[in-house]
């Protein structure tokens, strides 16, 4: 079992990327994008995140961020898919929301929390972050071109700058993107 890594640098700028337990598309319907949306929101409002680039795939999501001063990064994604993963299996189990995969999904989120001693019921992320340190210009243009060509690679859309659940309406088009972006 991998565990994640900490930040080194809580002051540098750091590429991180999580994955739901067994790559499960669950970003498939916008109410579960929208407890993603709304929690980043949160983070970055009393939590000190500074998001720069970020996206949501089905099953996965990319983000560029630093933090505030004296606010280590590893803790906020650390409360971040705490609450998240809570939210979206208890928008899974209501029974009033249209969930055609809801006993599959707890079903396999059941089983990961099983396997997982730091889980009482369900796991709903993977525990790796991945974070990479960005220390140089070509390195942070690396990753902001894959972030955002995530979903051109996968058919989703044409042009990176169509797909709804990125910022790279921000840094192509000028235009607001679903959430606050600290353009680099």
């Amino acid at each position: 079992m991998a565990f994640a890594r900490r930040i080194q640098n809580p002051e540098g700028l750091c590429f991180v990327t999580f994955a739901t337990v067994q790559w499960a598309d669950v970003f498939t319907r916008s109410s579960y994008v929208d407890i993603v949306l709304e929690s980043l929101r949160y983070c970055q409002k009393e939590k000190g995140l500074r998001i720069h680039a970020w996206c949501i795939m089905s099953n996965h999501l990319h983000l560029i961020i630093s933090t505030k001063f004296g606010v280590h990064p590893s803790d906020v994604l650390r409360d971040f898919k705490k609450f998240t993963s809570k939210q979206i299996i208890a928008a899974i189990e209501d029974k009033e929301q249209p969930e055609s995969r809801r006993d599959w999904l707890l079903w396999l989120f059941r089983q990961a929390g099983e396997n997982n001693s730091k889980n009482t019921t369900y796991q709903f992320w993977q525990q790796e972050n991945h974070p990479i340190e960005l220390s140089s210009n070509k390195f942070i243009d690396q990753k902001l071109a894959y972030i955002h060509e995530n979903p051109v690679k996968v058919g989703i859309v044409d042009e990176s700058w169509e797909y709804r659940y990125s910022s790279a309406r921000d840094y192509m088009n000028n235009q607001k993107g679903l959430l606050e972006a600290d353009l680099i």
